[in-house]
């Protein structure tokens, strides 16, 4: 077995391993009802709704990092639709026996997690521009990526990857449009 793929195999098993303690061994009360909720954070509906409320009502410097990270979320998810499209990554509900999962789960590819890239695209914007609400924003998008292991939709490095797109698009994005 060459190097390569006794890294990809080893990354594979721990991927595995840790998805299953996040959704499996996790499991109470408390994350049964907050994160099913959190996950929405990530999700396009509140994304973008939120970052059109904050360009159309709010003032200033918020509406200019709104504007900046409307510019993120858009590179990030061409990237992430890219990349799912190659990769063709199932689901890990679909792979994996006694995944505990949400209704009605998504069923397209799961690599890279949108959720997640879109939160880290989004709260990484604010969090350049707004540093004293980094500690508060950086935890959610973490979260956003926990809940997505939890509900069975995403592997670790799906979540992984997304918040490395989500953070370099908004970056590159801070840096393109300085205000």
């Amino acid at each position: 077995m060459s190097k390569i793929s006794r890294f990809v195999h080893w990354v594979s098993f721990h991927d595995n391993r840790f998805f299953l303690i996040v959704n499996q061994q996790w499991r109470c009360r408390f994350f049964d009802f907050f994160l099913p909720k959190v996950t929405h954070l990530g999700g396009a509906t509140f994304s973008l709704s939120l970052l059109f409320l904050f360009i159309l009502f709010l003032p200033g410097s918020i509406r200019q990092s709104a504007i900046v990270a409307l510019a993120s979320i858009i590179l990030s998810h061409l990237i992430v639709q890219l990349i799912k499209k190659l990769s063709c990554r199932q689901r890990p509900y679909l792979s994996l026996p006694d995944v505990h999962t949400c209704s009605n789960p998504l069923k397209d590819y799961s690599f890279p997690s949108g959720h997640t890239t879109a939160a880290f695209a989004i709260g990484v914007v604010f969090a350049i521009h707004y540093p004293i609400l980094a500690a508060t924003i950086i935890p959610l998008a973490i979260l956003v990526a926990v809940s997505r292991m939890y509900l069975g939709l995403h592997y670790p490095t799906d979540c992984i990857i997304g918040a490395i797109i989500g953070t370099t698009t908004s970056i590159l994005s801070v840096i393109v449009f300085p205000y």
